[in-house]
């Protein structure tokens, strides 16, 4: 692995950084499928020196699509991070997939970054992934920078991305540089800041030139409205626009950083990444406008013990606090944690809490992780996204590392549901243990599949986000494992929630062996709206539930809102209060509230009554015009609603429907059918809803 370089330290940081802190950046770049993502990933590798060549997707060379089934594929499975360096400046770089089946590799990699690049095709815009992801940006409050590729294709124009930013995304896109041609003519592109034009020579390589003529116009629009946005959010700028005055270049960076870091504005930069065009430019945009760990200052949290807000500085002197955001438990060297370190320094040998579970474990070692290749480090530091081993398998995605003595559980990460399963069993009797196994690893590390055991049939039944994610997981099986299947075909992942509220008290009294166990569990249960999920509320006193049985009375919750009330469909959409307890200092055990927990949960959902769920997938279909009326009349037999028909510039019509996710299997080949092949559908899960609802709807 290509190390990044030392740099001159300053007097505030710690021994050992290369960097300063303030010259850090940990970013990810996102996207919908087929955008460019991994190409502009591999050439921003070449550019920063850290690879001596350019992996291309589609020859299955790209470093960062690293997993046979990605090189296949031609697609991103998982997230895969990289450092580099620019300019005297550290990037950290998490390269998301952009297919929707995956979108929990996108939300656990967003949640631990500080800025985002997004990255849209010139031809298509905005598509339906772009509108997930930018979604999930938004929410965690993740500043962007857009890079608008492709633009060296037939039908790109920067201009109608920029309209399509608006309209779908309700953003402010700024354009920070302007292209010089279009399509096949697309040469080069003016910095609308400083008005300096840079044609691309046969490598990529941006050589000055004089500002052409017919981009004279373009440059002097761009950047009057980037000055009269600034001037809404900026003092310095408003002066000068109201004085007649010209602002300085300096000026104008400084006011569009503090703009972007706001979330105000989005700087628009562009080029092609396949032609290496514009990648530079797109570096300096990231260096200069997203934030550092010190732009964020601090991270919010609770104390374990006792819920109450905390908040942790940034920096290297600073109680040792990270947030574990991806686990694999099948690399060649062992079981790695993927971290970001927020706050202190990560070292071999040092002893961090998990503060889910309580359990103080020791980092054997620290990591510096290149896609699938991995660098051994004396230390981490705040800002820096790295690896370590040596944890145990309780070590779960969305686990706070904590220092013993500094306790803080920052936020966790919030997965989706899974919405389709099938049935799966080995090929061979005698491989059905490491069938098992090697399920129960793969769902350690991916907290979108889920594996139960049909109550009725006893069935084991494996639940994932889409086809593509499950068709993965069995090719996963057959070559990383050795484990031969047989699957079933595809079927909704039903959920039910409670029609109303209700409440139960379970005593549970049981003698196991030589010990009695007991425990006394009381709650309420009540509806939530669609989306919810299932929390959990633990309001009783100390004296009716010591805070020793917290962990096990929730545990117990959660796991019998997934397996199902009785064995049935998984539990959603709901709350559980939990208002009284009973316990006995010697007979009660966690073994003993889990159980009493589980057994009054399934009473109140009996007393309820429930409804049963289906998941509706939000559905976008791209077509020609001639097929517009085809494709709306098949939608509408799978009893979809229609919610918006437009065209788009490019020439093709949009359909936009909500349609149930039980009409949609092999939807993808009757649409090609129906369309002679010219025609693209992408799918998300949007809800669920009342079975009857839908089929009244």
């Amino acid at each position: 692995m290509v190390e990044v370089p030392s740099h001159v330290m300053s007097s505030a940081q710690a021994p050992g950084r290369a960097v300063p802190l303030e010259r850090v950046r940990t970013i990810g770049i996102m996207a919908h499928i087929d955008a460019g993502k991994t190409t502009l990933t591999e050439r921003i590798l070449y550019c920063t020196g850290v690879n001596a060549c350019m992996g291309e997707v589609h020859e299955g060379t790209a470093v960062m699509d690293w997993m046979i089934q990605e090189r296949e594929r031609g697609i991103s499975i998982t997230s895969a991070a990289t450092v580099c360096p620019w300019q005297g400046h550290q990037v950290s770089i998490i390269d998301t997939p952009g297919h929707v089946d995956f979108t929990a590799e996108v939300e656990r990699s967003l949640r631990v970054l500080d800025g985002a690049v997004a990255v849209f095709c010139g031809v298509r815009g905005v598509q339906p992934q772009s509108e997930s992801v930018w979604r999930q940006a938004r929410r965690h409050g993740i500043p962007v920078v857009a890079f608008v590729n492709k633009l060296d294709r037939p039908g790109a124009s920067m201009d109608r991305v920029l309209d399509s930013m608006r309209e779908r995304l309700h953003a402010t896109p700024l354009a920070i540089q302007v292209p010089v041609g279009s399509e096949g003519g697309f040469e080069g592109i003016v910095d609308v800041i400083t008005r300096r034009t840079h044609l691309f020579s046969e490598s990529g390589a941006a050589v000055a030139a004089d500002l052409p003529a017919a981009a004279v116009s373009a440059v002097a629009s761009a950047r009057s409205l980037l000055i009269e946005c600034l001037a809404e959010t900026d003092d310095v700028i408003m002066a000068r626009f109201l004085n007649d005055e010209e602002p300085t270049a300096e000026e104008l960076r400084a006011a569009l950083r503090r703009a972007t870091l706001s979330g105000q504005v989005v700087p628009v930069t562009c080029g092609s990444a396949l032609r290496n065009q514009g990648v530079s430019a797109l570096l300096d945009a990231v260096v200069s406008y997203l934030p550092s760990p010190l732009d964020v200052r601090q991270v919010a949290g609770v104390e374990p013990e006792s819920g109450r807000p905390v908040v942790r500085a940034i920096g290297d002197a600073e109680p040792f606090s990270a947030l574990a955001f991806k686990t694999v438990g099948d690399a060649p060297g062992g079981r790695l944690t993927y971290m970001r370190v927020y706050s202190g320094t990560a070292r071999p040998g040092m002893s961090v809490r998990n503060a889910r579970t309580g359990t103080v474990e020791r980092i054997a070692g620290v990591l510096q992780i290149h896609a699938n290749m991995a660098e051994e480090r004396s230390e981490a530091f705040s800002g820096d996204i790295a690896a370590v081993t040596g944890l145990s398998v309780d070590t779960h995605s969305g686990d706070t590392l904590c220092a013993p003595e500094a306790p803080i559980a920052l936020n966790a990460i919030r997965f989706p549901e899974p919405v389709v399963s099938v049935a799966i069993e080995a090929r061979q009797a005698g491989d059905s243990e490491r069938l098992h196994s090697a399920l129960r690893e793969l769902a350690l590390d991916d907290p979108t599949l889920r594996v139960h055991t049909d109550g009725y049939t006893g069935q084991t039944l494996l639940a994932g986000m889409g086809e593509l994610h499950l068709d993965i997981i069995r090719d996963r099986l057959e070559r990383d494992f050795g484990v031969a299947v047989r699957v079933g075909r595809p079927r909704v992942s039903y959920r039910q929630t409670v029609r109303g509220p209700a409440a139960a008290t379970m005593t549970f009294v049981r003698q196991m062996g030589s010990a009695r166990q007991y425990a006394v569990i009381g709650l309420e249960i009540e509806p939530r709206p669609q989306g919810h999920g299932v929390s959990v509320e633990l309001d009783l006193s100390e004296e009716r539930l010591p805070a020793v049985f917290h962990n096990a009375v929730e545990a117990g919750l959660r796991e019998a809102a997934d397996s199902g009330i009785d064995g049935d469909l998984p539990l959603t959409d709901c709350h559980v209060r939990v208002c009284d307890g009973s316990y006995d200092a010697t007979d009660s055990s966690d073994l003993a509230f889990r159980a009493a927990a589980t057994l009054a949960l399934n009473d109140a959902v009996r007393k309820a009554g429930v409804v049963v769920l289906e998941p509706v997938m939000a559905v976008e279909v791209l077509t020609p015009p001639e097929c517009l009326g085809d494709v709306i009349g098949d939608l509408a037999s799978r009893h979809g609603r229609i919610t918006e028909v437009d065209s788009l510039a490019c020439g093709s019509a949009r359909v936009v429907a909500r349609v149930a996710l039980a009409e949609l299997f092999g939807y993808a080949t009757a649409l090609r059918s129906l369309t002679r092949g010219r025609a693209d559908v992408a799918a998300e899960p949007s809800h669920y809803e009342a079975v009857a609802e839908q089929a009244v709807g």
